[in-house]
């Protein structure tokens, strides 16, 4: 047996294959701890968590998070210029010299007495000398580098702004999503309804047929109906299905069952919010108007250390060590130093260093002004939308519930014989109408109250 002529190998082997099988069970626990989402279940969602998911889940917020990582990252390397730069250094050399080139002057020697060195050359060494050291440099007065770091700063600040104008963005989408999931609902529940009312009435008219009250044509209507019913019932179902898989994909969440804890015709509807509040909350809140005044700043305040390159510096630079020849004792030396330097002249490299960076900030002041604009547009179309929506909203609940009368006041005559179902038929599909009116005037509420928490940069107060 194996196991008996390699014991040692075959513990090792099953050593690294229990090692392996640990290593990808902590890996898939790993992987299922950083969605923080259970795998192959169902997910209760309100519009709020939705939203909230996105901003954690989606992958442009996940690299907005990068952009903001790398910026600070930068951050660290221009504050570098103003920190100590340590560094050591060993060198080992040896070399050898023809005399006549080290020394060009003849020396003069005593008579009789051959010369100190050869005139026409001769071999010295090898000369082998050990040097080790270290070596210190430590910026004084360098107002580049500060605005720099100024610079640096601003432009994290940027990408913070960034980040949350991403998880906005995210959270509209998702937001958008769930209102098209609870609208499928909605739709299907509407075709539901059409559906059991023209199996009623089928049920009606066949059993009047039999009784012999009724004639075929009411029963060959009915079925017509009842067909076309089924069919908007399967579009319906589809549509249920799909707008759930968007809503998923939107957040960033595994294909899971997904079930919403709002209904569309049970959220509330009111349009009282003024102008002037939104206005100000849409300035002082928008992340996008924030991030692009702050990427302004930060071109400025590059401008502005190119600028400062004009400027003396000051550094102290100093080294310390040991030196020596190989085989003789090694003493300590050190050398050290106020350094005072002043840019001249470059080639106008600076200056147009100065100007792309000034060029990059009006680019930004101009789109930050016009981003000032759309968000004012943004506002007040959304506060319009909202409005009309209301009030068409209102307008549509009362005509299906005038419909839905019709339909109860065409059933009672048809069941008394009074008149055929034709009637009945045609306020069934005046119910229809009506509830898609309905249920598209809900909608167009919801949609105008996410766009307007959008434009106002409130989008997680939304519940």
């Amino acid at each position: 047996m194996i196991w008996q002529k390699y014991p040692r190998l075959v513990a090792l082997g099953l050593t690294l294959a229990l090692l392996v099988a640990l290593l990808a069970f902590f890996a898939r626990a790993a992987s299922a701890q950083d969605l923080d989402v259970p795998q192959d279940s169902t997910i209760r969602l309100t519009l709020g968590d939705a939203m909230r998911l996105a901003t954690q889940l989606n992958p442009q917020v996940g690299s907005a998070r990068s952009r903001v990582a790398a910026a600070q990252s930068r951050v660290t390397q221009s504050r570098a210029d103003l920190l100590p730069n340590l560094s050591a250094s060993v060198v080992e050399r040896g070399s050898t010299f023809n005399s006549a080139a080290l020394f060009p002057i003849d020396f003069p020697a005593a008579p009789g007495s051959p010369a100190l060195f050869d005139p026409q050359g001769s071999l010295l060494g090898p000369l082998n000398v050990l040097d080790a050291r270290a070596h210190l440099r430590q910026a004084i007065f360098d107002p580049s580098a500060i605005g720099r770091v100024r610079g640096a700063r601003t432009t994290v600040q940027a990408a913070n702004a960034d980040l949350g104008n991403q998880a906005e963005v995210a959270a509209y989408g998702a937001a958008n999503a769930y209102l098209a999931v609870l609208r499928a609902d909605a739709v299907y529940t509407a075709r539901y309804a059409d559906s059991t009312l023209a199996a009623d009435l089928l049920s009606i008219a066949q059993d009047q047929l039999r009784a012999g009250t009724g004639v075929g044509l009411d029963v060959t209507r009915a079925r017509s109906q009842l067909t076309g019913a089924r069919t908007q019932l399967i579009v319906a179902r589809n549509d249920r299905l799909r707008t759930r898989v968007e809503l998923a994909r939107s957040i960033g969440l595994p294909l899971v069952n997904l079930v919403l804890a709002d209904s569309l015709t049970q959220m509330p509807v009111s349009a009282n919010t003024t102008e002037t509040q939104a206005l100000t909350d849409a300035l002082h809140n928008r992340k996008d108007l924030q991030a692009i005044g702050l990427q302004k700043v930060a071109a400025q305040q590059q401008a502005s250390a190119i600028r400062s390159e004009r400027l003396p510096t000051v550094d102290v630079v100093a080294t310390q060590g040991q030196v020596g020849r190989n085989g003789r004792s090694y003493l300590p030396t050190y050398d050290w130093g106020l350094e005072f330097s002043l840019p001249i002249f470059d080639g106008f490299r600076r200056e147009g260093r100065v100007e792309e960076q000034t060029a990059v900030a009006r680019d930004y002041a101009n789109r930050e002004r016009d981003l000032r604009i759309q968000v004012e547009a943004d506002v007040r179309i959304a506060l319009l939308n909202l409005a009309s929506s209301a009030e068409a909203a209102v307008a549509s609940r009362e005509r299906r519930q005038l419909a839905e009368q019709e339909v109860q006041q065409a059933r009672e005559r048809f069941q008394a014989g009074v008149a055929g179902n034709a009637d009945v038929i045609t306020a069934s599909l005046t119910l229809n109408v009506a509830r898609t009116d309905e249920v598209n005037a809900l909608s167009s509420y919801q949609a105008a109250r996410i766009a307007l928490a959008r434009a106002r940069g409130a989008l997680t107060t939304l519940e």
